[in-house]
C-alpha cells in the first residue's frame, strides 16, 4: 500500500474506530450490525488495509450513515470553502472506483460527490445504504448502466436521475468508463 493509500486507510480507521467508541460498541457489536467480521473491523480501524467501498458501505449503514458521510467525517476540517487540493479523494483497491468529496463540511444536507467509474467496473450498495438519502446522478462524461432495484438505467453524458425509493443498487461503467455527479441530501 502506498503512502497515501496508507494515510486515507488510517483517517478512515481511526473515524471508524472514533463514531464505534462514541456508541459504546464492542467491535462484536459493530460485526453484528454492519456484517463485516471482527478480524477485517479490526485490520481496518488500525488502517493495516483499504477497505473496499463495499465494505465501507455496511460499516456507514450500521452507523445510521451514508459512504460519503463517513468518508467526510474522517477527512474534512470545516470551513466554507474546500480547495480543489484539498477535497478528499478515495480509491475502492477492487474495482479503480474514485469518488472526490466536493462539499466543505457544514450542517447543509447537500453533499456533492464526484465519481469516476473504470470501464467494466460495477459498485454494488445495498439499499441500507440509501435509507437516509435522496440522491440524484448526473452523467458528466461516458456511459453508465444503473441498475435500481429491477430497473435498469442507461445513461448518456448529461442525463440526469434522480432515484427512488431505497432498493439495491449497482453502478456499472460501461466503455469508455464514466466520470458523474452524486447530489445527496440528508434526512
Amino acid at each position: 500500500m502506498n503512502d497515501i493509500a496508507n494515510d486515507i486507510s488510517s483517517t478512515i480507521g481511526r473515524r471508524i474506530h472514533a463514531e464505534r467508541i462514541a456508541r459504546d460498541w464492542s467491535l462484536a457489536e459493530l460485526a453484528e450490525r454492519s456484517g463485516v467480521s471482527k478480524a477485517m473491523l479490526s485490520t481496518i480501524e488500525r488502517g493495516k488495509t483499504s477497505p473496499t467501498a463495499a465494505l465501507l458501505v455496511r460499516i456507514a449503514a450500521a452507523f445510521g450513515m451514508t459512504l460519503s458521510t463517513l468518508i467526510a467525517r474522517a477527512e474534512l476540517q470545516g470551513g466554507a470553502l474546500l480547495r480543489e487540493a484539498d477535497q478528499p479523494v478515495w480509491r475502492d483497491p477492487d474495482t479503480g472506483y474514485v469518488r472526490r468529496h466536493l462539499s466543505p463540511a457544514s450542517d447543509m444536507p447537500l453533499e456533492l460527490i464526484k465519481v469516476h467509474l473504470p470501464a467494466g467496473a460495477r459498485v454494488s450498495f445495498p439499499a441500507a445504504s440509501y435509507a437516509f438519502i435522496k440522491q440524484q446522478i448526473w452523467l458528466i462524461s461516458g456511459r453508465l448502466e444503473f441498475v435500481e432495484g429491477e430497473t435498469v438505467h442507461r445513461l448518456e453524458p448529461g442525463d440526469c436521475l434522480a432515484l427512488g425509493a431505497p432498493s439495491d443498487c449497482t453502478f456499472h461503467a460501461l466503455e469508455p468508463g464514466a466520470d458523474y455527479l452524486v447530489a445527496l441530501v440528508r434526512g
